[in-house]
C-alpha cells in the first residue's frame, strides 16, 4: 500500500543511500529496526536491486529472553529473504554502566563484522533524537553533545546512516499496523530507572503533549547546534593541524596567547582526534593549569579516559594506559620475527630495509654470545656518537624518548652486553664491521614467520 509515509521514506532513501553499494542493517526485533528493515527491502526490491542487503542481531546475552528474540528476527529475515547474522557479545557494566557498556559491545561487534564495501544502518528516530538531546543537556554538554545524532557519520572508515530521523515513532507505528509487521517488546525499555527510559516515558510525553511539535523543534536545534560545530571546525582544524605533530603532540606555546575560549575549543578538538572522552570545563581547566603550564623539570600527568595527557619538551601527548615492561627478557632466534610484549611491535633482522623502518645497522652475534631483547635501561653506557658514557636517564633525554616510552623501548643484548635500541640508538659494543645485520621494529608484523633473514651483507 503507498502512503505518503512512503513517498516521504522512499525519498529519504534515495538521498542517504545514493552512492551506497552494500548496506548492513541493524536489527534487534524492535518495532524501529523492523520497521527499518521492512522498508529497505521493499525499496530494495522496487528500485535498488543491486543494492546488498543483510541484517544483524547483536546478542548482549543481558535478558533471558534473547534468545526468542535472535530466532524471531532470524525466522523475519528468511521470509524475506535477507541474509542473517546473529553476533553475541559479553558485556562488561563494570566499567561504564549498563546501558554504555552495551552500546559498546554493540558497535563494536559492527566494526568486527562489517564487510569494507558497506554502510552500517541504525534505526534511531525522531522521538531517539529528542532524549539524546535531553541526555546531553542534563551532561552540561555544548554545541558538540547537543548535536546529538548525525543522519550521516563516519564510522571506523565506513558510514553510519540514521535514515528515520525525521519520522516519529507514531509514524513506524502507523507503518507497522498498514503491514501487519510483529515485534519484539524488550521488558527493560520500561524501566524508569535508566535515564533514557525515565526520558521516554515520564518526561517528553508531557512535552509533546503541551507542545505537538516539540520532537520536531529539538531536532532543529540539534541541527543548528550542529551547523555551529561544523563552522568551529572548519575555522579551527586548519590551525590546529598547524598546532601538532605527526605524533599527535600539540604545542604549548602558541596556546597562551589565545583567548581562553578559542584555547578551550582547540583542546577539545585536540582531545577528540586522540580518542579521549570529551572533558568537563572543569576537567579541562585542570589540563591546562596542571599540565600545560606545570614547570618545565616536572613530568605531570592528568587521566582523560582511556588517555593519560601528559607533557614532553613543550608539547602535549595523549598516551594509552599501558603497563611497564622492565624486567621482561625474551631470547631470540633471530632468524625468525620476535613478538614483542603488551602490543610493542616486532622485531626481525632483513637485509634491505625500508628507510621509513625504525631500524638499526649491528654487527651479527658471535658464535658463544646468546641473543636477547630486555626492557628497562639502567646503568651508564656508551653509544656510538657520543665521546663518553652517559647515564640512562641522560640517554634518553638527550634522544628525546618521551618518559612513558623509555621502559616499553626494546633493548638488543648479547649475553649481558647491550647492542642496540633498534631504531634509535647502536652502543660502541654493537657497532657493525665486514659484517653487519639490519635489525628492524616495526609495528605490524612483517610475515607470517620469516626464514633465512639471519645473513649478514659479506654472505651476499
Amino acid at each position: 500500500m503507498n502512503t505518503a509515509f512512503d513517498d516521504q521514506l522512499f525519498a529519504t532513501f534515495r538521498r542517504v543511500f545514493s552512492t551506497q553499494r552494500a548496506l548492513l542493517a541493524g536489527l534487534s526485533g524492535g518495532l524501529d529496526s523492523t520497521v527499518l528493515l521492512h522498508a529497505l527491502r521493499r525499496w530494495q526490491i522496487t528500485e535498488r536491486p543491486d543494492l546488498r542487503l543483510r541484517a544483524v542481531y547483536i546478542h548482549h546475552g543481558l535478558n533471558p529472553l534473547a534468545d526468542s528474540w535472535a530466532a524471531h528476527c532470524r525466522a523475519f529475515c528468511e521470509e524475506r529473504s535477507v541474509p542473517f547474522l546473529m553476533c553475541p557479545v559479553q558485556v562488561d557494566p563494570s566499567q561504564k554502566g549498563i546501558e554504555a557498556a552495551a552500546r559498546e559491545a554493540r558497535y563494536q561487534a559492527f566494526r568486527d563484522i562489517i564487510t569494507p564495501d558497506e554502510a552500517l544502518v541504525t534505526a534511531q528516530h525522531l522521538d531517539d533524537q529528542s532524549e539524546t538531546f535531553f541526555l546531553a543537556l542534563k551532561r552540561g554538554s555544548g554545541p558538540a553533545g547537543l548535536s546529538a545524532m548525525a543522519e550521516n557519520m563516519n564510522f571506523g572508515g565506513h558510514s553510519l546512516i540514521r535514515p528515520l530521523l525525521s519520522f516519529s515513532r507514531v509514524q513506524l507505528e502507523h507503518y507497522a499496523e498498514i503491514n501487519h509487521l510483529t515485534w519484539v517488546e524488550d521488558d527493560s525499555n520500561g524501566d524508569v530507572r535508566y535515564d533514557r527510559n525515565f526520558l521516554r516515558h515520564s518526561v517528553l510525553p508531557h512535552l509533546n503533549t503541551r507542545w505537538p511539535h516539540f520532537a520536531h523543534a529539538v531536532s532543529r536545534s540539534a541541527s543548528l547546534c550542529a551547523e555551529q560545530e561544523a563552522l568551529l571546525d572548519e575555522l579551527l582544524l586548519p590551525e590546529l593541524a598547524q598546532l601538532t605533530d605527526s605524533n599527535h603532540g600539540l604545542s604549548v606555546s602558541p596556546l597562551p596567547a589565545m583567548s581562553a575560549v578559542k584555547r578551550n575549543a582547540i583542546l577539545r578538538r585536540w582531545l577528540d582526534q586522540c580518542g579521549a572522552l570529551m572533558p568537563s570545563q572543569h576537567q579541562l581547566a585542570l589540563i591546562w593549569q596542571e599540565v600545560a603550564l606545570a614547570k618545565p623539570d616536572a613530568e605531570p600527568r592528568y587521566v582523560v579516559k582511556p588517555r593519560t595527557i601528559c607533557r614532553y619538551q613543550g608539547k602535549l601527548f595523549a598516551v594509552d594506559k599501558t603497563t611497564g615492561l622492565s624486567g621482561n627478557c625474551l631470547q631470540w632466534n633471530m632468524a625468525s620475527v620476535l613478538t614483542l610484549p603488551d602490543d610493542t611491535g616486532y622485531l626481525c633482522v632483513t637485509e634491505t630495509p625500508d628507510p621509513a623502518d625504525l631500524f638499526s645497522v649491528v654487527r651479527p652475534p658471535k658464535a658463544d654470545e646468546q641473543v636477547t631483547v630486555r626492557f628497562g635501561l639502567q646503568g651508564n653506557h656508551h653509544i656510538s656518537g657520543r665521546d663518553r658514557r652517559r647515564s640512562a636517564k641522560k640517554l634518553w633525554q638527550e634522544l628525546q624518548i618521551a618518559p612513558w616510552l623509555r621502559d616499553r623501548t626494546p633493548l638488543l643484548w648479547y649475553n649481558d652486553t647491550l647492542i642496540a635500541a633498534p631504531g634509535i640508538f647502536v652502543t660502541r659494543e654493537g657497532e657493525a664491521n665486514e659484517e653487519k645485520l639490519y635489525v628492524v621494529r616495526t609495528k605490524d608484523n612483517p610475515a607470517g614467520g620469516v626464514v633465512d633473514r639471519f645473513r649478514t651483507v659479506s654472505d651476499q
